[in-house]
């Protein structure tokens, strides 16, 4: 098995077989409308800009089971990334990652790369991993998601190669990137 074998669904309700994008690297993330790492939004579609034409993907799964984050219908969450942040990469339907109904794709992800630790030097670093530690004790040690904008990049054979917690600077994730086009 590995991600050519998923269907998915775009934020129009068409299905989308993951292997159209064979032979692409491929950054597939959570993300929220309403999170604070939503700015990232930015960044990432200056990077999907630089790499598109040297086959890289970004597929975005918004995700409201993180404090409701990603409030609003597909339609809403899609016009808001659009007006504010000009995306143009992919968006699909609203999805949940972790628990026993999460998206199979996010099951798979999860199962290839586990949890790594946040970036230690991210502001943000010890507010998440002291709401982790009240929510699940065990948090360090599961592969699930632990909040919005986690990102998991796949080679162009199909592989997830790395997963970015959502504190891992994007300049981190570009190096990556580079290394797989």
């Amino acid at each position: 098995m590995n991600i050519y074998d998923f269907v998915v669904t775009s934020n129009r309700g068409e299905k989308v077989e993951l292997s159209e994008y064979r032979g692409k690297v491929l950054l597939i993330m959570n993300t929220a409308t309403q999170c604070g790492f939503t700015s990232q939004y930015d960044g990432l579609q200056d990077l999907y800009e630089k790499y598109a034409g040297q086959d890289f993907v970004i597929l975005d799964f918004p995700c409201d089971q993180f404090e409701n984050q990603a409030p609003g219908t597909d339609e809403e969450i899609a016009s808001f990334c659009d007006s504010r942040f000009g995306l143009t990469f992919p968006v699909f339907t609203k999805t949940l990652v972790n628990g026993e109904n999460a998206n199979p794709l996010f099951q798979y992800l999860k199962a290839e790369k586990t949890f790594q630790g946040f970036d230690e030097d991210h502001p943000l670093t010890k507010i998440l991993e002291s709401k982790m530690a009240r929510l699940d004790p065990d948090f360090k040690n599961n592969s699930n998601i632990k909040w919005n904008f986690t990102k998991f990049l796949v080679d162009k054979d199909g592989t997830v190669v790395e997963r970015f917690e959502p504190t891992t600077d994007l300049s981190i994730v570009e190096e990556k990137i580079k290394t797989l086009l």
